[in-house]
């Protein structure tokens, strides 16, 4: 890029955070500033927000205690991300305790509304990240109570022209039996690479090993292998989704793209 200003620093750091990379976005804010760019409101919602969707949270705190040095206070949408954050990381008093401290009064998005299913499955999954299963059995009484229901997480891909959507431990595919047998074989290899399930990325109550089974039929995984079974050696994949990819799957899709044939 030859021209660079704030817009096209905070461009680059958005999408770095919108593709899981919370890592390279905030070493990309600061190399914004250390080429003598100063971050403004906007810059600061996109670092904040790539350190809560990697958990990044040491990051996270330093970057949101930076906004003084340069005169900003923060915003609602500042601190949204610093609960989303905390909360992600289990540090659910941390979270509440920094929304007691908002010199605004919180929106839905920090507390939960009451007609969106998105702000439960988070508030549940923030709860069953810390290990709290007692709190997320109280949160889907309500949702069941209220009639809100959760929008399953399906994932998409396209092969000849067609669009095939997968479901996690999807079976209804005609070629389900291949499609797991593949799985099996292509985990195994990944074993072989050192990989090693994120089951906290299994947001379930279950033993250590069901969890491992939980992750291993992600629709991203069913996807992804049906189009390997489907199309030519070497053909590119693209897989899309309706909810964020899990650590775990993130991890699984890139050493596939390694040993795929």
């Amino acid at each position: 890029m030859i021209f660079r200003d704030v817009v096209s620093w905070t461009s680059m750091i958005s999408a770095y955070g919108m593709g899981s990379q919370g890592k390279d976005a905030v070493a990309l804010f600061e190399k914004m500033r250390d080429s003598g760019f100063t971050p403004d409101w906007i810059a600061f919602v996109s670092v904040l927000a790539a350190c809560s969707h990697a958990g990044l949270v040491d990051e996270g705190r330093n970057c949101f205690n930076l906004m003084a040095e340069y005169g900003i206070t923060p915003g609602i949408e500042h601190y949204n991300c610093m609960v989303d954050l905390l909360g992600r990381a289990g540090k659910i008093d941390e979270a509440y305790h920094l929304t007691r401290q908002m010199p605004m009064e919180p929106n839905e998005r920090v507390w939960v509304s009451s007609e969106q299913s998105g702000y439960y499955v988070l508030l549940s999954n923030i709860y069953a990240k810390a290990g709290r299963w007692q709190d997320v059995e109280t949160v889907r009484s309500i949702m069941s109570s209220k009639g809100i229901k959760k929008i399953p997480g399906n994932s998409n891909v396209e092969i000849n022209g067609h669009v095939y959507t997968f479901l996690a431990g999807d079976q209804s595919h005609t070629q389900s039996k291949e499609i797991y047998k593949e799985l099996d074989v292509l985990v195994g290899r990944m074993k072989e690479l050192g990989y090693m399930p994120e089951t906290d990325s299994a947001l379930h109550d279950v033993e250590e090993e069901d969890k491992e089974c939980h992750l291993a039929v992600h629709s991203e995984k069913l996807a992804i292998v049906f189009a390997i079974l489907n199309t030519k050696p070497g053909s590119t994949i693209r897989i899309t989704k309706n909810i964020r990819v899990c650590g775990d799957c993130h991890v699984a899709a890139k050493l596939i793209s390694k040993i795929a044939d």
